[in-house]
């Protein structure tokens, strides 16, 4: 969830549209074990090395990706053999499934398209991990001219007919299936028939044309919103217009200004550089007390990518059109209809009937809360109405004025070292695992990197995690993610590994990276989302983590761990100051918790007005800007109108870029979820820790523990005791 008081920096953005493609591959494809380097055989492919024998390392699937090594040169080859091999081994496969005097059986045919898929979603989920943390214009050229093939490869694997009947007829057979393995194959069928397995002819190849002109604009979008993000560069010199920054914040903008030459970073004399990601123009907006220069950025923000060279307005009416097209082929009257079809909510119904309920107990507060935040700031010396740019920034004068406290006061309590101490204390606590830093053998992709391990408590070796924790600007997206790097597989023998990957606060000069709460809150949701993909125990690569997941309940696992941080017993162990290792003082965590529900309405009303957004675009026909402007008209605040400048949509790659399209609403759904998760630890009472420890391994053995190999409402279920119920989130935010 995107709690920010900027406009959105949204996290996280699980797959892209190519990726989502790739693992749609029947059974999806599995992952390699995490062998140290010095013990790594020999790739299967040879294809795509340099001269003198030399092999490409984006070939060796025998460990863990060799990301010092790998350059953009290597992926067009690399890519183009691995290819070549599956389209050979696929041809093997079909005349094997095609024989009638060929057993049918689960293993006969999920495992040879388990062997079959893991070089290509290895391989090219390298490529795309660092065409989102290291970016740079070889890697992306290399990235749009080899990313076709890979469409048209998975495609071929997706329409596979002698596949598709043998699924079917394995269908037939279901007593011969487990659970899991019965989910798995109705999930396969289902992106089969919505990757076109069922079409022919004209309708074919329309379709699979689609899929590729999709892919390419999906890619092109997301660099867009990157370049201009970059693009904007906004030099402070004049003491005056730094005034009221916290020095943190000077710190970062006097950095950026030095760009390269780091010793010359004066923070009290600047020059100091205003640039657009996270943590910068969130700290900037809350607290700069010029309000035109609050002004140009937040307008900076609200139209990114919307013009110039990195306009993405024709590209979104380009993406909706195609992905219309698509859904009208497949039988579906919207795309929002064909996107639900494989979540929970089932339809746009089901969705709605969520949006509206939320709507009507959050808009009256949204209404309340921004009326007091209109008196307040008229007390305090601003004249005339609350505009959009002066939102965050009142925001936090009223907070500081009713709790005592701002986010640069709880900084020094998060240092990123003590903060991570604590998260992987809670962990064992909870979930009965120790985390420790590997002693593997292993290369990253930037200096910051670190690398995990997971073991039970019998020091058995369950699973590993990358954390790339700093933003980057200049060549790493925005946001937060946890994405699969090497997935579980008991035919392959393989353990998972995640990429944890945040754009938080850096260290500045002898200070280590001091986070916001804010900060810390997404650290524990994203590593909420690793665990479900590290601590699964479902053998199968097609439904181990979460993967075969319903995409509105993925977002379960890290807004559950997000309340945690409102724990006392948590933020003991989470909150320590830097230098003299004092606990965060109780009265200011009081506060902390009292400011929880602070603006909860005007939140709340924020996302679900992008979550109608979303469902809006993907299922009525009128031009973006006509469907935008009537969804910010139903959402505006009295005294709040829509900027007419706004263009918010144009870098939105949640829906554009992502996997969230007709999906945002996931976020509310699972948060319902997550809430009520989390109400059982506290009916049980968050002192009891020997209760707590205990539910916390039920937590582990079914929300964590079962992915996709079992419907979400069941898990639930198995958890809980019961079917979610709204009552715990509406209590959280106050609004009972």
């Amino acid at each position: 969830m995107c709690r920010q008081m900027c406009p959105v920096v949204h996290r996280p953005l699980l797959n892209s549209v190519t990726e989502r493609e790739v693992r749609i591959i029947l059974l999806h494809p599995p992952s390699i074990t995490p062998y140290p380097l010095s013990q790594r055989k020999s790739c299967l492919a040879t294809g795509g090395g340099d001269e003198g024998g030399y092999v490409n390392p984006l070939l060796d699937v025998s460990g863990l990706p060799r990301f010092e090594e790998i350059h953009a040169k290597h992926v067009v080859p690399g890519i183009t053999a691995v290819i070549e091999e599956v389209e050979k081994g696929l041809e093997e496969i079909e005349n094997q499934l095609g024989d009638p005097s060929h057993r049918l059986s689960w293993s006969a045919i999920s495992d040879p398209l388990e062997r079959l898929g893991y070089p290509l979603g290895y391989s090219w989920g390298i490529v795309n991990h660092l065409n989102g943390v290291r970016n740079n214009e070889e890697l992306r050229q290399a990235h749009q001219k080899i990313q076709p093939a890979v469409v048209k490869v998975s495609t071929r694997l997706a329409q596979s007919i002698p596949v598709y009947n043998a699924m079917k007829r394995l269908g037939e057979s279901v007593s011969e299936l487990d659970g899991p393995q019965e989910r798995i194959l109705a999930s396969a069928l289902q992106d089969a028939r919505h990757a076109g397995a069922e079409l022919e002819g004209q309708q074919k190849a329309q379709f699979n044309d689609i899929t590729l002109q999709l892919a390419k604009l999906s890619s092109q979008f997301n660099n867009n919103v990157l370049d201009a993000t970059k693009a904007f560069q906004l030099d402070l010199t004049d003491p005056a217009d730094v005034d009221g920054l916290p020095d943190s914040l000077k710190q970062l903008m006097a950095a950026n200004a030095a760009a390269e030459d780091k010793m010359h970073v004066d923070s009290e004399r600047g020059p100091w550089r205003v640039t657009l990601d996270g943590p910068c123009i969130d700290p900037f907006l809350k607290h700069s007390r010029n309000r035109a220069l609050r002004e140009q950025v937040y307008l900076a923000y609200i139209t990114r990518a919307s013009n110039g060279s990195t306009d993405n307005t024709g590209l979104i009416e380009d993406m909706r059109r195609l992905r219309q097209e698509k859904s009208k082929i497949l039988g579906y009257s919207s795309f929002a209809e064909l996107s639900l079809k494989s979540k929970m909510a089932e339809t746009p119904e089901k969705v709605w009937e969520l949006i509206n309920s939320l709507k009507s107990k959050s808009r009256s507060v949204a209404e309340r809360e921004h009326e007091e935040l209109q008196q307040f700031a008229s007390a305090n010396g601003h004249s005339g109405q609350l505009k959009q740019w002066d939102i965050a920034y009142w925001a936090e004068r009223q907070r500081e004025h009713l709790f005592s406290f701002n986010d640069e006061d709880l900084r020094p309590y998060f240092p990123l070292p003590g903060v991570l101490e604590g998260l992987f204390n809670l962990t064992t606590f909870l979930f009965g695992v120790h985390i420790k830093p590997s002693n593997q053998d292993i290369q990253v992709w930037c200096g910051d990197v670190r690398f995990f391990d997971i073991t039970d408590g019998n020091g058995n070796y369950l699973a590993s995690f990358f954390l790339d924790p700093y933003s980057r600007p200049s060549e790493k997206r925005g946001g937060a993610w946890m994405d699969q790097c090497i997935g579980m597989s008991k035919l392959l023998k393989t353990k998972p590994v995640a990429y944890l990957v945040c754009n938080q606060t850096p260290p500045q000069k002898d200070k280590p990276s001091l986070m916001t709460f804010r900060e810390v809150e997404t650290l524990f949701h994203e590593f909420g989302h690793g665990l479900q993909h590290m601590l699964t125990t479902v053998p199968y690569a097609a439904a181990a983590g979460i993967a075969n997941v319903e995409w509105d309940a993925v977002e379960l696992p890290s807004q559950f761990m997000e309340n945690w941080l409102y724990d006392d017993s948590t933020i003991q162990q989470v909150g320590r100051h830097y230098q003299h290792g004092g606990r965060v003082p109780v009265d200011m965590f009081e506060k902390v918790k009292q400011a929880r529900k602070y603006r909860a309405g005007y939140q709340m009303l924020r996302q679900l007005h992008f979550s109608s957004l979303d469902m809006e675009l993907h299922t009525r026909s009128d031009h973006w800007m006509d469907v935008k402007m009537k969804m910010d008209q139903d959402y505006a605040l009295k005294t709040l109108p829509p900027l007419k400048e706004d263009r918010f949509p144009c870098s939105f790659m949640h829906i554009f870029g992502g996997g969230y399209a007709a999906g945002y609403y996931s976020y509310k759904w699972a948060e319902v979820l997550a809430a009520d998760a989390f109400s059982a630890f506290e009916e049980a009472g968050l002192d009891n820790r020997d209760s707590i420890s205990e539910i916390g391994r039920r937590f582990r053995d079914t929300v964590l523990s079962l992915g996709g190999g079992t419907h979400p409402t069941e898990v639930f279920k198995k958890f809980r005791g019961r079917d979610p119920l709204p009552d715990a989130l509406l209590r959280l935010y106050g609004m009972t």
